[in-house]
């Protein structure tokens, strides 16, 4: 897993460079009817959900690129455990929906192509009340606590577990952050964060068995150098250095 454009990063605000030509991620079919079923699967490493091609995103990316599956990524009861950080910090969570490029027959191809893969990802943090759409994977993971279980899950509107604001993020070219590790993909960090409640964070970090048979935990992979690339944000994000009197 060398290489010079590898995943996940931590994202400097002050060194983001804003560009205005970074449009609104647009989803679509993401509203799935509840008669769809969904396989989730613990895979060792996280929890999987497949997504069928239906979903796609069909704007603020060039080319169009169509939904695989969606994982998440935790850390323990003591500590967070988000991939990206912002400035140094860690979230407690993080979600990826994972697309591939529609000109390629499919995910397998897709992802050994410099422009293969989209990888959407936002924050997940602990807040208030509880979340409904997280709700429809988190209540389904006792059923597939070891390693290679899987369950039927009942379609719901996937985009629930993103923002509502799809226009504020951050851009940039970087790689799966487990092995293989291809260098493939065009990553969207979204800049509002989810909120999930005490429980539901709990049940995250604390259900799923690893194939050492431990609980699951902190499956994030660490920060990765750079190398020179650059982060785009959709929006400034620095302060104006004007000041208006008074």
């Amino acid at each position: 897993c060398g290489g010079t454009k590898q995943s996940p990063i931590n994202v400097d605000t002050t060194q983001a460079i804003f560009s205005p030509d970074l449009r609104p991620i647009q989803l679509s079919g993401y509203s799935l009817p509840a008669n769809k079923q969904l396989k989730l699967k613990n895979n060792g490493h996280t929890v999987v959900l497949d997504l069928p091609e239906s979903l796609a995103l069909t704007g603020g990316y060039a080319q169009q690129y169509r939904a695989a599956q969606l994982h998440l990524h935790w850390g323990s009861p003591s500590g967070p455990g988000s991939e990206h950080t912002v400035n140094g910090r860690r979230f407690a969570a993080e979600i990826h929906v994972v697309h591939y490029n529609t000109k390629y027959d499919n995910f397998t191809k897709a992802i050994v192509q410099p422009d293969g893969l989209a990888v959407l990802g936002a924050f997940l943090e602990v807040g208030h009340g509880e979340n409904q759409y997280y709700n429809e994977i988190l209540k389904h993971l006792p059923k597939i606590q070891e390693v290679g279980q899987e369950t039927l899950v009942s379609g719901f509107n996937i985009a629930g577990l993103l923002p509502a604001n799809l226009k504020l993020y951050f851009h940039y070219n970087g790689s799966l952050t487990t092995p293989p590790c291809f260098q493939t993909v065009k990553w969207t960090i979204f800049n509002h964060t989810m909120l999930l409640s005490h429980d539901q964070m709990s049940m995250l970090v604390s259900t799923l068995r690893s194939p050492e048979d431990d609980l699951l935990r902190n499956n994030y992979r660490p920060v990765q150098n750079l190398h020179a690339r650059r982060v785009l944000a959709s929006f400034p994000t620095t302060p104006s250095v004007k000041h208006v009197p008074g």
